[in-house]
């Protein structure tokens, strides 16, 4: 993985499940990660090795899906010797603040 991310950027992120009650497009992102047209966004954290986001192709293939996202998957992704980064210097933000979803809503 290009640009892991640290220890206190994971800290900052809510324990899973616990933004349930929020609506998705006011939920706060706190790392991207990106392969590609590929884009995880992520919302909470399980402490270890589980995220909870949303996931994006930004070649408008689909739309946004929630969902569990494996960390340790995310770091063996390698396609033709390119691997998963994390967006360096992410500011975090609003779910629809981010363009890459917004887009993909309105397909």
């Amino acid at each position: 993985m290009l640009n892991p991310p640290t220890k206190d950027q994971l800290n900052q992120i809510p324990q899973l499940r616990e933004t349930e009650s929020i609506p998705d497009e006011e939920k706060m992102i706190y790392l991207h990660f990106f392969h590609g047209n590929c884009h995880w966004f992520i919302a909470e954290f399980d402490g270890e090795n589980t995220f909870f986001g949303c996931a994006v192709s930004d070649d408008g293939s689909g739309k946004p899906n929630w969902r569990d996202i494996d960390f340790s998957d995310l770091k063996l992704i390698c396609v033709d010797s390119l691997q998963v980064s994390c967006e360096p210097g992410w500011v975090v933000k609003k779910v629809s603040d981010i363009d890459i979803i917004r887009r993909s809503i309105l397909l």
